[in-house]
Protein backbone atom coordinates (compact mmCIF):
# COMPACT_ATOMS: atom_id res chain seq x y z
CA UNK A 1 0.00 0.00 0.00
CA UNK A 2 1.42 3.18 -0.81
CA UNK A 3 1.05 6.03 1.90
CA UNK A 4 2.51 8.41 0.38
CA UNK A 5 0.10 11.76 0.23
CA UNK A 6 -0.08 13.29 -3.32
CA UNK A 7 0.15 16.98 -4.05
CA UNK A 8 -3.38 18.92 -4.02
CA UNK A 9 -2.99 21.82 -6.31
CA UNK A 10 -5.40 24.67 -6.13
CA UNK A 11 -6.13 27.27 -8.89
CA UNK A 12 -8.09 30.21 -9.34
CA UNK A 13 -9.32 30.26 -12.53
CA UNK A 14 -11.58 33.25 -13.94
CA UNK A 15 -11.59 32.98 -17.59
CA UNK A 16 -8.86 35.70 -18.50
CA UNK A 17 -5.59 34.86 -20.10
CA UNK A 18 -3.54 35.38 -16.72
CA UNK A 19 -6.07 32.42 -15.40
CA UNK A 20 -5.41 30.21 -18.47
CA UNK A 21 -1.42 30.51 -18.13
CA UNK A 22 -2.17 30.10 -14.30
CA UNK A 23 -4.34 26.86 -15.15
CA UNK A 24 -1.72 25.80 -17.44
CA UNK A 25 1.33 26.03 -15.30
CA UNK A 26 -0.55 24.36 -12.73
CA UNK A 27 -1.41 21.16 -14.88
CA UNK A 28 2.29 20.98 -15.72
CA UNK A 29 3.03 21.15 -11.83
CA UNK A 30 0.25 18.79 -11.00
CA UNK A 31 1.67 16.25 -13.82
CA UNK A 32 5.29 16.73 -12.96
CA UNK A 33 4.37 16.27 -8.81
CA UNK A 34 1.57 13.24 -10.15
CA UNK A 35 -0.64 15.66 -7.53
CA UNK A 36 -3.86 16.29 -7.36
CA UNK A 37 -5.14 19.47 -9.52
CA UNK A 38 -8.71 21.58 -8.35
CA UNK A 39 -9.74 24.33 -10.61
CA UNK A 40 -12.18 26.68 -9.05
CA UNK A 41 -13.73 29.32 -10.86
CA UNK A 42 -15.51 31.63 -8.31
CA UNK A 43 -18.38 34.08 -8.99
CA UNK A 44 -20.51 36.58 -6.86
CA UNK A 45 -23.78 37.87 -6.91
CA UNK A 46 -23.81 41.32 -8.11
CA UNK A 47 -24.37 43.84 -5.26
CA UNK A 48 -26.70 46.88 -5.36
CA UNK A 49 -27.13 49.31 -2.64
CA UNK A 50 -30.67 48.75 -1.04
CA UNK A 51 -32.04 51.80 -2.82
CA UNK A 52 -30.66 50.93 -6.21
CA UNK A 53 -33.11 50.04 -8.61
CA UNK A 54 -33.00 46.56 -10.11
CA UNK A 55 -32.28 46.51 -13.98
CA UNK A 56 -32.21 44.33 -16.39
CA UNK A 57 -29.48 41.37 -16.29
CA UNK A 58 -28.50 37.82 -15.23
CA UNK A 59 -30.08 36.25 -11.76
CA UNK A 60 -28.14 34.08 -9.92
CA UNK A 61 -29.05 30.90 -11.76
CA UNK A 62 -27.80 32.48 -15.00
CA UNK A 63 -25.18 33.99 -13.61
CA UNK A 64 -24.02 30.57 -12.16
CA UNK A 65 -24.42 29.05 -15.03
CA UNK A 66 -22.40 31.36 -17.30
CA UNK A 67 -19.62 30.48 -14.68
CA UNK A 68 -19.70 26.66 -15.22
CA UNK A 69 -19.48 27.56 -18.97
CA UNK A 70 -16.66 29.41 -18.66
CA UNK A 71 -14.89 27.33 -16.18
CA UNK A 72 -15.46 24.39 -18.95
CA UNK A 73 -14.51 25.84 -21.75
CA UNK A 74 -11.29 27.04 -19.80
CA UNK A 75 -10.18 23.86 -18.58
CA UNK A 76 -11.43 22.63 -22.65
CA UNK A 77 -8.37 25.21 -23.72
CA UNK A 78 -5.78 24.87 -21.48
CA UNK A 79 -5.68 21.07 -21.07
CA UNK A 80 -7.27 20.27 -24.76
CA UNK A 81 -8.03 16.52 -25.62
CA UNK A 82 -5.76 14.48 -23.27
CA UNK A 83 -7.24 12.95 -20.03
CA UNK A 84 -8.50 14.87 -17.03
CA UNK A 85 -7.51 12.26 -14.56
CA UNK A 86 -6.68 13.84 -11.13
CA UNK A 87 -8.08 17.15 -12.20
CA UNK A 88 -11.50 18.32 -10.65
CA UNK A 89 -13.61 21.31 -11.08
CA UNK A 90 -15.89 23.57 -9.60
CA UNK A 91 -18.03 26.51 -9.58
CA UNK A 92 -18.05 28.29 -6.10
CA UNK A 93 -20.13 31.21 -4.80
CA UNK A 94 -18.27 34.07 -2.77
CA UNK A 95 -15.62 36.68 -3.12
CA UNK A 96 -12.89 35.28 -4.70
CA UNK A 97 -10.05 36.62 -2.37
CA UNK A 98 -11.96 35.04 0.74
CA UNK A 99 -13.07 32.04 -0.95
CA UNK A 100 -9.62 31.03 -2.09
CA UNK A 101 -7.83 31.70 1.14
CA UNK A 102 -10.63 29.63 2.47
CA UNK A 103 -9.59 26.61 0.51
CA UNK A 104 -6.45 27.19 0.40
CA UNK A 105 -6.06 25.04 3.78
CA UNK A 106 -7.10 22.05 1.86
CA UNK A 107 -4.12 22.59 -0.52
CA UNK A 108 -0.44 22.25 -0.91
CA UNK A 109 -0.10 24.78 -3.32
CA UNK A 110 -2.23 27.57 -4.49
CA UNK A 111 -1.51 29.03 -8.41
CA UNK A 112 -2.58 32.29 -9.57
CA UNK A 113 -2.65 34.46 -12.50
CA UNK A 114 -1.98 38.08 -13.09
CA UNK A 115 -2.06 40.10 -15.97
CA UNK A 116 0.78 42.70 -14.83
CA UNK A 117 4.54 42.26 -14.54
CA UNK A 118 5.34 41.03 -11.24
CA UNK A 119 7.58 43.84 -10.12
CA UNK A 120 6.13 44.89 -6.62
CA UNK A 121 2.61 44.31 -4.81
CA UNK A 122 1.23 47.72 -6.10
CA UNK A 123 1.11 46.25 -9.30
CA UNK A 124 -1.03 42.78 -8.57
CA UNK A 125 -4.50 43.00 -7.79
CA UNK A 126 -6.47 43.11 -4.89
CA UNK A 127 -6.97 39.19 -5.13
CA UNK A 128 -3.67 38.05 -5.63
CA UNK A 129 -2.47 40.52 -2.75
CA UNK A 130 -4.74 39.11 -0.30
CA UNK A 131 -3.77 35.68 -1.20
CA UNK A 132 -0.21 36.46 -0.86
CA UNK A 133 -0.51 37.83 2.34
CA UNK A 134 -3.34 34.86 4.44
CA UNK A 135 -2.92 31.75 2.07
CA UNK A 136 -2.80 28.86 3.91
CA UNK A 137 -0.24 27.40 2.19
CA UNK A 138 2.51 28.50 0.05
CA UNK A 139 1.00 30.60 -3.51
CA UNK A 140 2.64 30.45 -6.96
CA UNK A 141 1.91 33.86 -8.91
CA UNK A 142 1.86 33.26 -12.55
CA UNK A 143 2.21 36.56 -14.70
CA UNK A 144 0.94 36.43 -18.12
CA UNK A 145 3.12 39.17 -19.34
CA UNK A 146 6.02 36.32 -19.33
CA UNK A 147 4.30 33.50 -20.28
CA UNK A 148 3.95 32.07 -23.71
CA UNK A 149 1.39 33.76 -25.59
CA UNK A 150 -0.03 30.43 -27.36
CA UNK A 151 -1.86 28.52 -24.53
CA UNK A 152 -3.62 26.14 -27.11
CA UNK A 153 -2.33 22.56 -26.06
CA UNK A 154 -0.29 21.20 -29.10
CA UNK A 155 -2.12 18.73 -30.87
CA UNK A 156 -0.59 15.77 -31.42
CA UNK A 157 -0.21 14.48 -34.89
CA UNK A 158 -0.93 10.91 -33.90
CA UNK A 159 -4.05 11.43 -32.20
CA UNK A 160 -7.31 12.94 -33.50
CA UNK A 161 -10.18 14.21 -31.36
CA UNK A 162 -13.00 11.44 -30.80
CA UNK A 163 -16.33 11.21 -29.58
CA UNK A 164 -14.61 10.18 -26.57
CA UNK A 165 -12.79 13.16 -26.18
CA UNK A 166 -16.24 14.95 -26.70
CA UNK A 167 -17.80 12.84 -24.12
CA UNK A 168 -14.87 13.61 -21.57
CA UNK A 169 -15.29 17.38 -21.69
CA UNK A 170 -19.11 17.08 -21.45
CA UNK A 171 -18.29 14.86 -18.20
CA UNK A 172 -15.92 17.79 -17.03
CA UNK A 173 -18.73 20.19 -17.71
CA UNK A 174 -21.22 18.08 -15.63
CA UNK A 175 -18.92 17.23 -13.13
CA UNK A 176 -18.52 21.24 -12.72
CA UNK A 177 -22.24 21.52 -12.47
CA UNK A 178 -22.74 19.46 -10.02
CA UNK A 179 -20.09 20.73 -7.69
CA UNK A 180 -20.81 24.12 -8.05
CA UNK A 181 -24.32 23.97 -6.49
CA UNK A 182 -23.86 27.02 -4.33
CA UNK A 183 -24.61 24.65 -0.99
Amino acid sequence: MNTQKRPRILVGVSGSRASLAALRWAAYEAERQQGLLRAVLIWAPEQRASYARAVGGADAPQAHERARRTLADTLRTVLGPGPLANTTAEVMEGAAERVLVAESAEADLLVLGSTAPLTSLRSIGPVVRTCLSLARCPVVVVSAANFPLDLRPQPDPASEPTQRDDDRFALAADVVQARGSGG
